[in-house]
């Protein structure tokens, strides 16, 4: 019986962020360059520590406590993603916040092409040789 409730978890987990899908950092250049935006989730501690991906718009969503605000949020998203058809990139440090910010926002909030870095900004961007700005 618990077999069979935990397969069933990862199997409701697995639809539910299947709107969700990732891109490697060749894929995030290309796609930038068709002004795709990024949307750096991560703390200002983190920008400060790793620098941002250029041309990233940083827009925290869990502060250090892993509290969050989602009205203030999406407030800020609304600016840089104008209509919920646009497509935009996630990037957080390892890519696991963005697996929930982007399950929250295509599964709760309508939004239809929202993607993530594959490995976050640590093991998808820098691992890869990739350059960050502070």
């Amino acid at each position: 019986m618990l077999r069979s409730i935990i397969a069933l978890f990862f199997a409701l987990q697995v639809a539910l962020l299947a709107d969700l899908s990732d891109v490697d950092a060749k894929e995030l250049i290309k796609l930038q360059s068709k002004n795709i935006p990024v949307i750096d989730i991560r703390t200002p501690r983190e920008w400060k520590d790793t620098g941002i991906i250029p041309k990233s718009h940083k827009i925290m969503f869990f502060d250090e406590k892993g509290n969050y605000n989602i009205k203030e949020f999406i407030t800020k998203l609304t600016k840089v993603v104008k209509d919920k058809n646009q497509p935009f990139i996630l990037v957080c440090r390892t890519a696991n916040r963005t697996k929930t910010v982007g399950n929250f926002l295509s599964k709760q909030m309508g939004y239809k092409n929202v993607k993530e870095l594959k490995g976050g900004i640590v093991y998808g961007w820098i691992k890869e040789g990739k350059q960050t700005i502070k």
